[in-house]
């Protein structure tokens, strides 16, 4: 099985970390993970993030660690769709945030003849409070990378 996903991941939290071990899983022991990764162009709207570098070495930090890291591709996207409308991939794995993307890119997929990708959708990891762990929530300092409260002043 060939698998994508991809994300800002800044910073990487327990949400990302499940939906790269899901990619790893479906992709199985002789499959490839694609991990796009966006590029600096594309996140200068979100505010001060992570250099892509940066964010590229705590996801293989991370991969390192599970020892997941072999047949694994990460590269820089350059718009939400990243290479998944070309390239030959089986499935994409999402947060139910960025299903209607995979919609989209199916939709584009058939357009050009190429067959639908599976869409594998995992639940949003929730935090403490019972909502779910949000990049934009830790930078707002309300909760850590695990989905823990963080004490304010």
């Amino acid at each position: 099985m060939k698998v994508c996903l991809g994300g800002t991941f800044h910073p990487l939290h327990k949400g990302h970390k499940e939906l790269l071990r899901k990619a790893f899983q479906v992709a199985g022991t002789q499959g490839t993970v694609f991990i796009g990764v966006t590029s600096q162009t594309m996140i200068n709207k979100k505010g001060k993030l992570a250099s892509f570098e940066k964010r590229k070495q705590s996801i293989m930090q991370f991969l390192v660690k599970e020892n997941l890291l072999q047949k694994t591709t990460i590269q820089p996207l350059f718009d939400k769709f990243g290479p998944t409308i070309e390239r030959d991939f089986d499935a994409i794995v999402v947060s139910p945030e960025t299903e209607p993307t995979a919609e989209e890119i199916n939709r584009k997929r058939t357009s050009l003849g190429k067959p639908s990708l599976q869409i594998i959708v995992i639940p949003f990891v929730l935090s403490e409070d019972g909502t779910p762990i949000s990049s934009s929530r830790i930078r707002r300092k309300e909760i850590d990378e695990n989905g823990t409260m963080v004490m304010q002043d």
